[in-house]
C-alpha cells in the first residue's frame, strides 16, 4: 500500500516543528489525526521512523533516509503547483527569508503589507540572525547579507549600498564635551560590535592621513539594532549604516558626528540563495519587490548633523 500525501505532510511537519502538537497546529489538524497518520505510515513501511521519548522526537536512521525522499516528493508537488500558479501570473508557496535583525526590522517589515497585497499566494516566513547562517541547515530560501560575501557556492544579487556614519543622540552630545576632532572621541563612550571586529574600524580620517579609526569600544553588542537602541538611549557614540538610521536622522533623535572627517564607506547589501527552479518565481518576486522599494541612500549626510 502506497503512502498518502497526508501522511508525508504529517511526517515532514512533525520533524520540522519538533512535536506532534506543533505539527497539528501548522497543518490545522488534531494531534490525534497527526499521530494516526504517522502510525499508518510506519505500518505501511514496516519500520520505525521516529523514536518517541517523553522529551522529544528523534529520527531513526531509516526515518532520516525516508525524510529526504519525502521532501523531494513534496517539493516536486510544490513545484508543479507553482508552475500552474506562474502560468496564472501568481507566484505561490512558502518563502523563507533570513536577515540580520536591523535589516529585517527597518527594511523588510515595513514592506510586508504591500508585498502580501501584491503576492497573496506567497507565504512568508521571516527569521533573524545577526551572524551568517547555513542556508541548507536553516532551510532558508533567501538570506540578506551585509558587507563582503564569503560564500562562493551561493548565487548573489546586489540590492544596494548603504553608507556608514558616526552618530550620537542629542542628549548624549549635550551632556559631554564637544567633539571637534577624531582625537576628541578618545574622551567619549563608544559603542561597538562584539561579533564583527571590523565594524569597530570607523570611517574617519585620522591625523596621520588614515581613513579608518579604531574605536576600541567600551560598550559592545552583537546586534546592530541593540547598538542603535543604546545610542538612542544616550549611552555613547556609535557607527551604523544608513538603512537603519534614516528615520532617526530625519527626526533628529540621532545626529551625525564629525561629518567633515567622515570618509565615504558604503556597505554592500546582497541577497544570497541557492539556485532552485521550484523557488525561482517566489525568489524573483521578492527580490524584485525589495530592490524596487529600497531607496538608494545618498552619499551626503542625512538628517541633522553635529559639528
Amino acid at each position: 500500500m502506497q503512502s498518502t500525501l497526508e501522511e508525508l505532510l504529517a511526517f515532514r511537519a512533525v520533524v520540522d516543528t519538533g512535536s506532534i502538537t506543533a505539527a497539528a497546529l501548522q497543518l490545522d489538524q488534531t494531534t490525534s489525526g497527526i499521530s494516526r497518520s504517522l502510525s499508518r505510515l510506519e505500518k505501511k513501511l514496516a519500520t520505525t521512523l521516529l523514536r518517541r521519548t517523553t522529551r522529544k522526537l528523534e529520527l531513526t536512521e531509516e526515518g532520516a533516509r525516508f525524510l529526504a525522499q519525502a521532501r523531494a516528493v513534496l517539493e516536486a508537488l510544490d513545484a508543479a503547483e507553482e508552475d500552474l500558479a506562474v502560468r496564472r501570473q501568481a507566484p505561490a508557496g512558502p518563502l523563507r527569508v533570513n536577515a540580520a535583525s536591523p535589516f529585517m526590522l527597518h527594511v523588510v517589515v515595513p514592506l510586508v503589507a504591500a508585498f502580501r497585497a501584491r503576492y497573496p499566494l506567497i507565504t512568508l516566513e521571516l527569521n533573524t540572525d545577526d551572524l551568517h547562517i547555513d542556508l541548507l541547515e536553516k532551510r532558508t530560501d533567501i538570506a540578506i547579507r551585509i558587507g563582503a560575501l564569503r560564500d562562493s557556492t551561493l548565487h548573489a544579487r546586489l540590492l544596494c549600498h548603504s553608507p556608514l556614519r558616526v552618530l550620537a543622540s542629542p542628549a548624549y552630545l549635550e551632556g559631554h564635551a564637544r567633539i571637534r576632532s577624531v582625537a576628541d572621541l578618545d574622551q567619549h563612550q563608544r559603542i561597538g560590535n562584539s561579533q564583527v571586529p571590523g565594524l569597530n574600524q570607523w570611517p574617519l580620517r585620522t591625523s596621520d592621513g588614515g581613513e579608518r579609526w579604531d574605536a576600541a569600544p567600551q560598550l559592545t553588542a552583537s546586534s546592530g539594532e541593540t547598538m542603535r537602541q543604546l545610542a538612542l538611549a544616550g549611552q555613547g557614540v556609535v557607527c551604523l549604516a544608513d538603512f537603519m538610521t534614516v528615520r532617526d536622522r530625519a527626526q533628529g533623535t540621532l545626529v551625525q558626528v564629525l561629518p567633515q572627517a567622515t570618509v565615504l564607506q558604503r556597505q554592500a547589501i546582497h541577497a544570497v540563495y541557492y539556485r532552485n527552479t521550484a523557488l525561482a518565481a517566489r525568489i524573483t518576486a521578492f527580490l524584485d519587490f525589495l530592490a524596487a522599494a529600497m531607496v538608494p541612500p545618498t552619499d551626503n549626510a542625512g538628517g541633522r548633523e553635529h559639528t
